[in-house]
Formats: structure tokens, C-alpha cells, sequence
């Protein structure tokens, strides 16, 4: 027999290929796992949230994760249907739970499914969390002990309770912003949930006024028909063509699971998910005049540093992860917390992305400034100068890790694109920052055998030219 390869959380929870990895007896090994961690940390009696997305089975392993939780006596919050993550995690602070699983893979292929796990805060599990419940896994692994129920067992039980979370998020979200003004902005919107999580969200929350609204890949389709889930200019050509077609004001996208959003303008043109960032956070400190913290992984946008200086905020940077990003906004009582990926936390809400939030808050940034979304990017750049980024994601076989990582480590420039580097972070992969503030970033992903190559600067041409620096050094 086949011994299961060890799971092990990543970036962001533990993802594997449906089948062969992501498996129900490893997804019931993970709930077990869960189950002692809660049990440990004293917080078994305040029951746990679970939910799921559009992938293929979610539901079904979703229903198995909850017959164990429920085995182990822990209530369990079972969404009735497909929901988005941030909704999820919103209801862990509105049922007072002990966390929340998720089973969801977010922006990875079809193939792959995941389970995620979030606190007692609604944020991304940290590290020290993640080890415990790891261990937990592995013995739970090595024991072949796992307490099981059918759910309709727990059902009739009363240990499962049916949760539909979705009229307490729209709640929370009419006392985050006004929706009442937004429904009567008069614009026109084209919106991609790419076949996730998100689907109906922005025709629900803005519905029964004045805005035009179209919505595409809004079926259920677990083969995400020729796109990845990712809201990234690669996966979005069709919502850009329906914001030129429409002549929509804007496009959105959510990713798989609805804490990401991509961002189209009224041209068709992808604003990048750092030109995102700094404009949602320009949104809450000018147009909204609130004043606090900046929180940003090390792979988002230098802009940032810019506007803390004119706004007199302070900014804080961490590794690549919301689980890094949450405690430092919870320490710090952050404004927002942000990565590059396209997800975004804002203070009031989550220490957690909330892709649909940052849609509407974008929506409102258009309507309070009359701006359409290139020219709030102008706006920005009189602000903070240009600032440009790309990135790359170059797949390598598992046994090149080591080799790539050598080459970097030992072959450090002294400059990039004639520029002398001033400074090798090393927090998080290899990151060279250059005399001139731009950067140049080659990491490992976090979630699968993927090498990043990442690159901001102030114009598109040194971007391209620093990315194929970046392949070099990396010798892929």
C-alpha cells in the first residue's frame, strides 16, 4: 500500500490534487486534526463554522469534515451551499466559533481541491496553529483513529445546524458603506465570478437601482472552462471583452473562493493588483479621511511607502501570506492589510481578503471622485510618480528546488538593468531592491511547484527586462 504523503499547510491552508492527494479519508485525517487542536486550545465548546466552494465534490467533502467535527462533539455551522470565504469568516465572528474550515483551493487548476482553516479572529491560521494542527494530522495519520458520523445522523443529532450566512454578511456590509448610494451610481458594471464562490454577490448587494449589471461565468462549472480561477489579466481576456462590448465603467472579478478581486477599466485594461492596493488605500485615506496603519506583504507595491509619507501613516511589511498580514493589522489596528494576489483586509470587517468589500469599496472610490478607473490611476501617479509590475510563474520539477535556490544564493548581482542594488532581503525568497526603489522578487510559491518572478519599476519595458534578469538568475 501506498504510504499518504505527510499534509502540510501552506501559504494559506493544504491543497491537493483531487484523487490523489486530496482524498476523503485525508480530508477526515484534517478535520480530526482540527478537532484535537480546538480541544487543546480550550475552544472545542464555541463550536466551528464549515463551508465550501464550487469545486468539484466541495460539498460532499465538506459534509465528511462536519461528521467529524461532530463525531468529537463540537457543534458545527454548515453552510447550506456554496459560499465565499470572506462570508465564511464573517460568521465565525458572528456565531462567536472556535475557527472555521473551509474546503476550498481558491485559485489553483480544477484539479486541485484544499482545506483551510481559519482562527477565532476569521483570519488566516499562523504558523504556530498550523504546526499544531499538523501534528495532530500525523498522529491522527500514524493511528488511523478518526471519529466519524454520517451527517444526517448529526443533522438529526442537532450537532450539525444548517447556517445561511449570506444575510448577515450583506448586514455587516450595509454598516461597512452606503449600498443604498452605490445602487443609484448610475454606472455600468461587468462582473466575473469565474465560475466560484462569488457568483450573484454583486447583483444581490447592488441590485434594485439604477446600475447595469452584467454578469458572466456565473454557473456552477468545476472545469473552470478555459480560465484558472485567478483574477489576473491572463484569466480575465473574456471580461474584458464584455466591459468594451458593454461599455461598462468598470469590470470585477472574484477568484474561486471570493477573497481576491481583479480589477478591469472602462478600456478593458487589468489594473494590477498593486495599482489596486495603493488606490483602495488612497480611497480610505482621502476620500474617507480615516488615518491608520498600512500592512503589505513584501511582494506589493512601493506606492505604499509613498502614501504613508503624505498621509503620515505608518507601513508595515511582512513575508507573502495573509497569516502574516492579520496579526500585524490586529496588533496595529491596521487601516488595511494587503498582498499582492488581489486580496485585501480592511479595519471594521476582517483581518482576512474580502475580494467582494474591495469591489464595492472600488466602486465607491469611482463614485465619490466621478474618476473612471484610469483616471484614478493618472490621480495616483500625479501622487506617487509611475510605478509598473508584472509577474511570472514558471513551473519546476520538485528535484530543481534546491539547485534554483543555490544559484540565487550564491550568485548575488551588484546590479540589476545598470541600476546598483542597494539591498538582498532574503524574508522571503530572494528579493533585490535597487538604488531607484524599484525591485526585483524570485520566490517559491507557498501552495504549489511554482517560482515566482516578480518586478515593480517605473516603467513596462525595465519590468520585462528585470523578469527575464529575474529567469536568468534564477537559471529557468
Amino acid at each position: 500500500m501506498r504510504q499518504i504523503n505527510p499534509i502540510k499547510f501552506g501559504t494559506d491552508g493544504w491543497r491537493g490534487i483531487i484523487a490523489r492527494d486530496f482524498t476523503f479519508d485525508n480530508v477526515g485525517a484534517c478535520a480530526q486534526g482540527v478537532a484535537d487542536y480546538l480541544k487543546q486550545a480550550g475552544l472545542a465548546h464555541q463550536g466551528l463554522v464549515v463551508g465550501y466552494d464550487t469545486r468539484f465534490a466541495s460539498e460532499d467533502f465538506a459534509a465528511a469534515a462536519a461528521g467529524v467535527i461532530a463525531a468529537n462533539g463540537i457543534k458545527v455551522y454548515l453552510c447550506p451551499r456554496a459560499t465565499p470565504t470572506p462570508v465564511i469568516s464573517y460568521g465565525i465572528l458572528v456565531k462567536k466559533a472556535g475557527g472555521a474550515i473551509i474546503i476550498t483551493a481558491s485559485h489553483n487548476p480544477a484539479i486541485w481541491n484544499g482545506f483551510k482553516f481559519k482562527t477565532q479572529y476569521a483570519s488566516s491560521a499562523p504558523d504556530e496553529v498550523t504546526a499544531e494542527i499538523e501534528g495532530h494530522i500525523s498522529r491522527t495519520l500514524a493511528s488511523g483513529k478518526i471519529k466519524q458520523m454520517p451527517l444526517s445522523k448529526a443533522l438529526d443529532e442537532e450537532r450539525v445546524e444548517y447556517l445561511d450566512l449570506a444575510p448577515l454578511y450583506l448586514e455587516q456590509l450595509e454598516r461597512l458603506l452606503n449600498l443604498g448610494e452605490l445602487r443609484q451610481a448610475g454606472l455600468k458594471i461587468a462582473v466575473d465570478p469565474m465560475y466560484g464562490a462569488g457568483i450573484g454577490y454583486f447583483r444581490t448587494l447592488l441590485g434594485g437601482g439604477n446600475i447595469e449589471l452584467t454578469e458572466i461565468n456565473s454557473e456552477r462549472n468545476p472545469l473552470f472552462p478555459g480560465i484558472q480561477p485567478e483574477p489576473i489579466a491572463a484569466n480575465l481576456a473574456r471580461l474584458s471583452a464584455a466591459v468594451k462590448q458593454e461599455k461598462a465603467d468598470v469590470g470585477l472579478a472574484t477568484d474561486g473562493d471570493a477573497d481576491r478581486i481583479g480589477i478591469v477599466d472602462e478600456n478593458g485594461v487589468f489594473l494590477t493588483q498593486l495599482q489596486v492596493f495603493a488606490l483602495l488605500a488612497l480611497y480610505l485615506l482621502e476620500v474617507r479621511g480615516e488615518r491608520g496603519a498600512i500592512v503589505k506583504t513584501i511582494t506589493t507595491t512601493s506606492m505604499l511607502y509613498r502614501l504613508g509619507e503624505i498621509f503620515d501613516v505608518p507601513v508595515f511589511e511582512t513575508p507573502v501570506g495573509f497569516k502574516y498580514v492579520a496579526p500585524v493589522m490586529m496588533a496595529q489596528d491596521a487601516l488595511i492589510g494587503g498582498e499582492e494576489s488581489g486580496g485585501y483586509g480592511f479595519r471594521g470587517h476582517l483581518p482576512e481578503r474580502d475580494g467582494i468589500l474591495a469591489g464595492l469599496y472600488f466602486i465607491d472610490l469611482m463614485l465619490k471622485t466621478g474618476k473612471t478607473p484610469s483616471q484614478l490611476l493618472e490621480y495616483l501617479y500625479r501622487k506617487v510618480g509611475p510605478h509598473h509590475y508584472q509577474r511570472v510563474d514558471v513551473t519546476f520539477a520538485g528535484d530543481e528546488r534546491q539547485a534554483i535556490s543555490s544559484r540565487l544564493r550564491d550568485n548575488p548581482p551588484s546590479s540589476l538593468d545598470g541600476v546598483r542594488v542597494v539591498k538582498l532581503d532574503t524574508t522571503d525568497g530572494f528579493r533585490f531592491i535597487l538604488a531607484d526603489t524599484t525591485w526585483l522578487l524570485i520566490r517559491f510559491s507557498g501552495t504549489e511547484p511554482v517560482l515566482r518572478i516578480y518586478a515593480e519599476s517605473d516603467s513596462p519595458a525595465r519590468v520585462e527586462r528585470l523578469l527575464e534578469t529575474g529567469r536568468k538568475l534564477a537559471g529557468v
